[in-house]
């Protein structure tokens, strides 16, 4: 698994930090991913993202960025306000090492973009933390043989109203379930609204 954590409050030395951690065994989420995806190729004959990826292209609402390979996208099932997704929109890989050169060039692009909407959001250095789910990797693994899974990003950053207020998960969200303080749609709109290419420092 790989992950970064960038802004103040996220680190312990409030610097960006990334790191890349590897197990015998697959983390509690990540499991739960790898099995349901295998559960709805083995159902359906497709895999379970480039499905969802079609409908969220079809309706477009919860679309923040797109570009020739990669999609930047609020899911539907977001807990943080601002929650975002990367999906890759051609060759279906399933881990990082199995991206071309346009998708590598393209994904180097969209990022960019995308934390400058985030910063220009609040007109501060956005927090999030961020990290990639992507299948299996070791010696027994090759290219190809998890098509049940799409590789993908995700991005939780915790500003809710400003730069200043953050969302916690406490009490109900910590012990039941997670609560949205606005819409996947909501959020969706305020970041498509940002500009993705000038910085609100420049």
């Amino acid at each position: 698994m790989s992950f970064q954590n960038d802004g103040n409050g996220l680190s312990l030395d409030n610097e960006a930090n990334s790191l890349s951690e590897a197990a015998k065994y697959l983390y509690y989420g990540i499991n739960i991913d790898f099995r349901t995806q295998k559960e709805y190729l083995t159902k359906y004959g497709k895999p379970l993202l480039g499905d969802y990826l079609q409908q969220e292209l079809s309706k477009k609402e919860r679309i923040v960025l797109q570009n020739s390979e990669w999609v930047a996208l609020v899911p539907y099932w977001a807990a943080w306000p601002y929650e975002t997704m990367l999906l890759p929109l051609n060759n279906k890989p399933q881990r990082l090492t199995d991206l071309n050169d346009a998708q590598v060039t393209s994904l180097a692009e969209i990022m960019k973009q995308l934390n400058t909407k985030y910063d220009n959001l609040f007109q501060c250095s956005f927090p999030y933390s961020m990290g990639w789910h992507g299948a299996p990797t070791g010696p027994s693994k090759s290219p190809g043989d998890s098509p049940h899974w799409l590789l993908h990003a995700v991005y939780l950053p915790p500003l809710l109203r400003s730069a200043t207020v953050k969302k916690f998960m406490v009490g109900y969200e910590m012990l039941a379930q997670p609560q949205r303080d606005l819409t996947p749609e909501q959020a969706a709109e305020k970041l498509r609204s940002c500009d993705h290419l000038k910085h609100y420092s420049k």
